[in-house]
């Protein structure tokens, strides 16, 4: 590629949906990668993705219920273009009811959905659960029709293999821009730690996350979400239980007794996971900006440069939208930023 219209920084979720969005409206796009595809949150094992609680509305509420409206879709033609699964699927999830007090607090917020949510997907209580799901101590269980799952490392690359099979590159073991252009930097962690240090102050930091995966077959299953616990049934006949979210460790890339807690946990909930072998365990680091919402937009004092960082637990969620609102704005120069996603609203925190 002789010049780029676009340099992406970073092979993360981010990072190639950006470009991907990018690559399908024309522009020439190189995708550049100091490490490996995935090498950072977005190589985990999990892939729930799930809406906030349809109440205390605010525009990130909306900016996830928009990306995971139009997620099916725009998955779909990335699966399409580049030849490869993604492991996308819209199943919903189900939440057991612990008491009276959490069957009111789901009826009410019901009602919210049924306004916010547009009647394009359903929040509701029921008695039905299925045969993979967790027993409920007062008999019924939240359902809620917009969550869906994808297997991150499937999902990574299938992008991958969309862009370049529209004529993008991307290139691992390439730690800075290679020629002029706009630049999007989308290089998680580190890229935080970069603009923390560029601004003199703390935008974001780093959340160490583990979870792991079970050889146990529930793919038309909906995902769970029990006592903080997330277990997502994948495409490919595996579980994943996941995740801590820890700020003090010793070892990033580590597993330890905080894995297999999770994974008792998961069993008692779900006994259909008793005997299922572990056959895969994950740790890293999962980049969080300080206003707890994605950061994007123009890097402060960088004409050119761009960031898209911060996905944290919900960067897969939110890929689709983040995507489209950093292709227009950098190739069309068309701002749909919600305030709080701005890089500003990080340095005011």
């Amino acid at each position: 590629m002789a010049r780029a219209d676009l340099t992406v920084m970073g092979a993360g979720v981010f990072g190639l949906a950006c470009a991907w969005a990018a690559v399908r409206r024309g522009a020439r796009v190189r995708v550049l990668e100091r490490d490996r595809i995935g090498a950072g949150a977005s190589g985990g094992l999990v892939g729930a993705l799930a809406p906030h609680v349809p109440e205390q509305w605010n525009p990130k509420k909306q900016f996830q219920f928009e990306s995971l409206v139009m997620a099916d879709g725009w998955w779909a033609e990335v699966a399409a273009a580049g030849g490869l699964a993604t492991g996308y699927a819209r199943l919903g999830r189900l939440q057991p009811l612990a008491d009276s007090a959490a069957v009111t607090q789901a009826l009410a917020r019901a009602d919210g959905a049924e306004r916010l949510w547009q009647r394009l997907a359903e929040w509701r209580v029921t008695e039905q659960r299925g045969t993979f799901a967790p027993d409920s101590p007062t008999g019924l269980w939240l359902w809620d029709s917009l969550s869906a799952r994808l297997h991150p490392r499937m999902a990574a690359a299938a992008l991958v293999s969309a862009i370049r099979a529209k004529g993008g590159e991307v290139v691992e073991g390439v730690a800075a821009p290679d020629g002029p252009g706009p630049v999007l930097w989308a290089t998680g962690v580190a890229g935080l730690a970069d603009l923390s240090r560029d601004l003199g102050r703390e935008v974001g930091g780093a959340v160490k996350g583990q979870a792991l995966l079970l050889r146990h077959d529930a793919r038309d299953a909906p995902q769970l979400f029990v006592d903080g616990l997330h277990v997502v049934p994948h495409a490919d006949g595996t579980v994943a239980i996941g995740s801590t979210s820890e700020r003090v460790w010793d070892d990033p890339s580590a597993t330890d007794d905080q894995l297999e807690a999770l994974h008792r946990k998961a069993v008692d909930a779900c006994p259909a996971l008793k005997d299922a072998p572990v056959i895969d365990r994950w740790a890293g680091l999962r980049p969080r900006a300080r206003s707890r919402a994605p950061m994007l937009g123009e890097w402060p004092g960088r004409a050119g440069q761009f960031i898209a960082n911060g996905g944290f637990k919900i960067g897969f969620g939110m890929a689709p939208k983040v995507a489209e609102v950093m292709a227009g704005l950098i190739l069309d120069g068309r701002d749909e930023i919600p305030d709080d996603f701005r890089v500003e609203a990080s340095l005011k925190r």
